[in-house]
């Protein structure tokens, strides 16, 4: 969603040491259109985006992805949810910031 190979290196092998399966982190440039993920995924994961591309419209986080989401996650989830798009976008604009480039974050 951010555009950045940093990000998508680290968590997608942060992932894959988990229980995520192959097969969704595969299908999550396509998450629309993938069958794998919950109404809540797909809640959430269109929030990050709407957050992540702020930039991009005038309204950056329309009333129907924050109704959605309002709808899938009490309020502490949520809240909690929201922090953790944020500290994602932090951690973005300090890697674009100093030009890091995969594989230099201790990722290997």
């Amino acid at each position: 969603m951010n555009g950045s190979s940093v990000c998508l290196d680290m968590h997608t092998r942060e992932d894959r040491k988990g229980t995520e399966s192959d097969h969704r982190l595969f299908a999550l440039a396509a998450w629309r259109e993938a069958p794998c993920f919950s109404d809540s995924e797909r809640a959430a994961l269109a929030l990050a985006e709407a957050v992540t591309r702020m930039s991009d419209r005038t309204n950056p986080v329309p009333d129907e992805i924050w109704n959605e989401s309002a709808r899938r996650f009490d309020e502490q989830a949520l809240a909690t949810l929201i922090l953790k798009i944020g500290m994602v976008e932090f951690g973005n604009r300090v890697n674009a910031t100093t030009k890091q480039i995969v594989g230099e974050c201790g990722c290997e």
